[in-house]
């Protein structure tokens, strides 16, 4: 079983910051790619951004350079630092594991951006 526990949300002003962790626990393999996503109300899940364990990156363009998404494979864990928050960055942010063809998540934690 995988297990993967998020932290860092809150409500932040436009402009602001945030730093999200997950950490995972469980049958993680040496070989695995993580990262993050996020829901709005009302709209589907999106990627936010994926980094495998050699520290190849990926990121939706909404958050290029505002956001970096950051690993330490000994802790087996995720971050996502975000800068410059929009309004438009709240959601549910979730974190994910992908290994062996297979996909997980964690319960997610709520980013709020107020105007």
């Amino acid at each position: 079983q995988v297990q993967l526990v998020e932290s860092g949300g809150g409500l932040v002003q436009a402009g602001g910051s945030l730093r999200l962790s997950c950490v995972g626990s469980g049958s993680i393999f040496s070989s695995n790619t993580m990262g993050w996503y996020r829901q709005a109300p009302g709209k589907q899940r999106e990627l936010v951004a994926t980094i495998t364990v050699g520290r190849s990156t990926n990121y939706a363009d909404s958050v290029k350079g505002r956001f970096t998404i950051s690993r330490d494979n000994a802790k087996k864990a995720v971050y996502l630092q975000m800068n410059s928050l929009k309004p438009e960055d709240t959601a549910v942010y979730y974190c994910y594991l992908r290994q062996s063809w297979n996909d997980y998540w964690g319960q997610g934690t709520q980013v709020t951006v107020s105007s």
